[in-house]
């Protein structure tokens, strides 16, 4: 049988945590043949869901890393990635959206659209993903799924529509109405996986046509010739309302809305038929590499199978038998034994091992068609490294990698430990870009940053297991910064005399606050006052200078630096002269400039039942926080605020006891401001110690 490769979708499930996307997951393998049993992710059983394959992922219930599985539906396969809803494991998402055409986005019948809701919207419009929705736990007490739509236009501000419609809602809920067929659909079997067509019941026929016009109407913007019949009064047929619905959804203006409850087997068939349907396949979806031997010109990449291979490495996983690297073929197909060429580190390598992934289990293969999702074997490389055949030397454009905003510092309990606790760190650097490591020259200490609390966490446990290496931890730090609030002059000289030439090197100008950028150097030396050769010396001074203000010794952003004149000496200037009389040029205007320090601001949203909403706001206001809005729907109180990081530390544990573990939030940065004084004052104090106790 040929390749069609028009018959493949490349899917993920994003939503807000606990929407229930891996039980979705898991549900769409079912029906499609893929495990005979359902699991549930806190299984009873013992199992856990099978897309979740850490255990730290079954204990904790959570979805960390993405898993990647193919599953076949009627006549198309899919491949589909689960990712984590954590904002802690934002770039987990990131790099599975950066190689999808498609996305079904899971919300919760009755939370509708959550705080994380917005940020997985965020990123499928940066990168231009399609999606349709799906209103999931429809068996709930208070699920509404009308109103969840009415949300998605409102706070997300896209065109979405009822495609279905409950029939029953909470513990009534029995199937759904298809308003493209008209027909009512029940889920029977003991799994739902029996589906029974039948009419419309009576009480619900006015809305569902009420609904059905709607739908129409709003597919007749996407096609001139469905506008024309339905003009004419003729009643389209499935097929045409199909055709414009995916054309809208194709173009990002139109989400269909489906709705079910995944834990109850209802609703997920039709689901998989609206991927079929509406979500495209990899020719649909324009990809573009830069081409690094034309100036990183744009150019086009196509799925054929005659052109020179395209892959990008989207995700690395060091398991028993060595790294796996997953890949997902722009252009080209990869066979064993291809030679391929990792633009990144400019090198060739042989492919040996192919593999299909099917969550943790793996089936060997020969090629890779394009479109296609693969996962290659004992490959060194880094995560988004790009991988071409043919002499090509094109890197699909990069990630978009947020900067970490917390630290802990960490040291192996015993000596042993140490040798295993730098293999599981330069593994999880090279798995996870938002995972950094490095050592603090001051302290000699190992430091790792991170998103959060959470993803340090998670590491630390997965050293612990994966590499039996126990490691203490220390209170996690936050990533300060430094910066000015003032203009300041600054006229600097360096000079310094030892028998033979000496350094002399004098540097004058001013610095000034800089609102949208970290910082920008502005050479305005008139007549030669410094020689054009020493002006890149200033800017490195400038630049070496800012990497540790002198209030705390954080890094200083927010600076615009002007150098007007200066000074140099036929004999003694040279570059290290001066780099010296910029670093002492930028400290002088410094101290003058009224500096300030700055913290990260989180934004945390707190979900809980409404009699805890004074216990809510009680607890941002003791942690210097700013309540920005609170909302009250069925019994639910959801409050949203600014806080800062430094306070949030311990939070979930203060926050369970104080709402009797029912409320739950989640954070995410949000931007630097600047630190009240009292606080400035203990951190400047802070610092002092520190260094008087290092210079003992």
């Amino acid at each position: 049988m040929a390749f069609d490769i028009t018959k493949v979708r490349n899917i993920g499930i994003s939503a807000h945590i606990d929407s229930g996307k891996t039980t979705t997951s898991e549900r769409i393998l079912f029906y499609c043949n893929k495990i005979h049993q359902i699991h549930e992710v806190r299984g009873k059983d013992g199992v856990g869901a099978v897309m979740d394959n850490m255990d730290l992922e079954r204990e904790r219930g959570i979805t960390i890393q993405s898993a990647a599985t193919q599953v076949q539906w009627k006549d198309t396969t899919i491949n589909l990635i689960d990712t984590p809803g954590h904002v802690d494991f934002t770039v987990e998402v990131e790099r599975s959206l950066r190689v999808l055409d498609g996305a079904i986005m899971i919300l919760c019948a009755v939370a509708g659209v959550q705080s994380q809701s917005i940020t997985v919207d965020r990123q499928l419009k940066r990168y231009h993903v399609p999606r349709v929705a799906f209103v999931n736990k429809c068996d709930r007490q208070g699920a509404n799924p009308i109103r969840v739509c009415g949300q998605l236009r409102d706070k997300l501000g896209l065109n979405a529509h009822m495609m279905e419609l409950p029939i029953g809602l909470e513990d009534k809920l029995e199937g759904v109405v298809d308003l493209v067929s008209m027909k009512a659909i029940y889920f029977d079997g003991p799994n739902g996986e029996d589906l029974r067509y039948a009419d419309i019941p009576a009480h619900l026929l006015d809305d569902a046509k009420k609904y059905h016009q709607e739908m129409i109407e709003e597919a007749c913007n996407f096609d001139d010739a469905l506008m024309e019949k339905v003009l004419e009064g003729e009643e389209p047929t499935e097929e045409e309302v199909i055709a414009a619905i995916r054309k809208g959804t194709l173009a990002e203006q139109y989400v269909g809305v489906f709705l079910g409850s995944a834990h109850v087997n209802k609703g997920i068939q039709p689901l998989l038929d609206a991927v079929q349907r509406y979500l495209p396949n990899p020719t649909e979806v324009h990809n573009y590499g830069l081409d690094r031997d034309n100036n990183e010109e744009q150019v086009e990449l196509f799925n054929v199978e005659n052109k020179p291979c395209v892959a990008l490495a989207f995700k690395l996983d060091d398991g028993q038998f060595g790294q796996l690297t997953y890949v997902r073929i722009y252009q080209g197909k990869i066979c064993k034994g291809d030679e391929l060429y990792n633009v990144r580190a400019q090198k060739k390598f042989k492919v040996g091992r192919i593999v299909r992934m099917n969550s943790a289990e793996m089936q060997d293969i020969n090629e890779g068609m394009p479109g296609d999702i693969i996962a290659l074997f004992g490959i060194d490389c880094a995560s988004g490294d790009t991988f071409c055949g043919g002499g090509l030397n094109i890197a699909m454009t990069s990630m978009y990698v947020p900067n970490p905003v917390i630290s802990m510092a960490i040291e192996p309990k015993n000596k042993q430990d140490a040798a295993n606790m730098a293999k599981a760190l330069n593994r999880f650097t090279k798995e996870d870009p938002t995972f950094q490591t490095y050592v603090d020259p001051e302290s000699n200490q190992t430091i790792i940053k991170g998103m959060g609390e959470l993803h340090l966490e998670v590491y630390i446990e997965r050293m612990r297991r994966e590499y039996k290496c126990d490691v203490n931890v220390s209170q996690p730090e936050v990533a300060y910064r430094e910066s000015i609030s003032q203009r300041a002059d600054f006229n600097y000289t360096h000079k310094k005399q030892t028998g033979g030439s000496g350094q002399y090197g004098r540097v004058a100008g001013f610095m000034e606050p800089l609102a949208d950028k970290d910082y920008e150097f502005v050479d305005s030396i008139k007549g030669g006052a410094i020689p054009n050769e020493y002006i890149p010396s200033c800017d490195k001074g400038f630049k070496r200078a800012m990497e540790k203000g002198s209030l705390i010794g954080a890094p200083v952003v927010g600076v615009k630096v002007t150098i007007n004149d200066g000074q140099y000496h036929p004999v003694d200037s040279n570059d290290n002269a001066f780099q010296t009389a910029a670093i002492g040029a930028f400290r002088e205007g410094y101290a003058k400039a009224k500096p300030s320090i700055l913290e990260p601001v989180m934004k945390v949203q707190i979900a809980g039942p409404t009699e805890f909403q004074g216990n809510m706001f009680g607890l941002i206001n003791q942690r210097r926080g700013v309540i920005i809005d609170s909302t009250d729907e069925n019994g639910t109180s959801t409050v949203n605020a600014e806080v800062p990081l430094s306070e949030m530390f311990g939070f979930s544990t203060i926050l369970r006891s104080s709402t009797q573990g029912k409320a739950e939030f989640t954070m995410e940065f949000e931007k630097y401001a600047k630190v009240p004084n009292a606080v400035a004052d203990t951190l400047i104090k802070e610092y002092a110690a520190k260094r008087a106790a290092g210079n003992k």
